[in-house]
């Protein structure tokens, strides 16, 4: 398959030009225009791009790429790094940061609410915010417990009351600051991937119970439901690799 093929089949899935971001999405950094196997994976970190030449990869897709708003540009320490692995093995980096969050289908928001079996009643009209309700309302405990179960990982659980959970609100990844703006769902809880010291007086204080559910362990899904639906479009082979990350 050739490159331009595989990016523009995801830029007319994704729609990465309606969608205001922090970072360019897309190809990040080129490498071979001819494409056979895909690595996908949260982050493009050092273990994973290791991992992509390990498996003879020729293009790294993921969630959080590179050229963050605000960062150094100097080519330097471990950016220099990375791009000499990229680059030195003729690896494509394919990033796809807020288009892959608010896909309604197999963005991460949408893909968490299949994982954990809830009902979407609402979405913000930015995609960034969902709403719903669980087939049965559950104790804070109990949340906690599913979430551990599906995302392999312990929630950090801030209770601000101790009724039952039916209706959630959530958001993948660092989105702490949408607690406030969930409130307008009238739900009993909502789940994000970080936490901040702020946000314990702010659950508390609004009674609503807090899930830092771990930025990484939220935005699994997406990329993945990603890879799979580029195996089934293309004849490519795509592999998903979990560099783990607690946060």
């Amino acid at each position: 398959m050739q490159r331009t093929e595989l990016l523009t089949y995801i830029d007319d899935l994704l729609k990465p030009h309606q969608v205001k971001d922090y970072c360019p999405n897309g190809l990040q950094v080129a490498g071979n225009e001819h494409v056979k196997k895909i690595v996908t994976g949260v982050t493009a970190c050092q273990a994973l791009l290791d991992a992509a030449v390990a498996a003879n990869a020729d293009t790294v897709l993921v969630h959080h790429g590179y050229f963050w708003k605000g960062e150094n540009p100097c080519i330097t320490g471990i950016k220099r790094a990375r791009l000499t692995t990229l680059l030195t093995h003729n690896i494509n980096l394919l990033a796809y940061h807020l288009p892959l969050d608010v896909h309604p289908e197999i963005g991460n928001n949408a893909q968490l609410a299949e994982v954990l079996e809830i009902t979407v009643t609402e979405v913000s009209p930015d995609g960034l915010i969902y709403a719903g309700e669980l087939s049965q309302s559950l104790s804070a405990p109990a949340l906690s417990t599913l979430l551990q179960d599906k995302l392999k990982r312990a929630p950090q659980l801030i209770s601000g009351h101790n009724r039952e959970i039916k209706r959630i609100a959530w958001c993948t990844g660092a989105a702490q600051d949408y607690l406030e703006a969930a409130l307008a769902y009238n739900v009993d809880a909502f789940i994000s991937g970080e936490v901040s010291e702020r946000t314990f007086h702010l659950a508390k204080e609004y009674g609503i119970n807090y899930y830092a559910a771990g930025h990484h362990a939220t935005e699994r899904f997406g990329i993945q439901a990603l890879g799979e639906v580029l195996a089934e479009k293309f004849a490519v082979e795509v592999e998903f690799i979990d560099i783990d990350n607690p946060v």
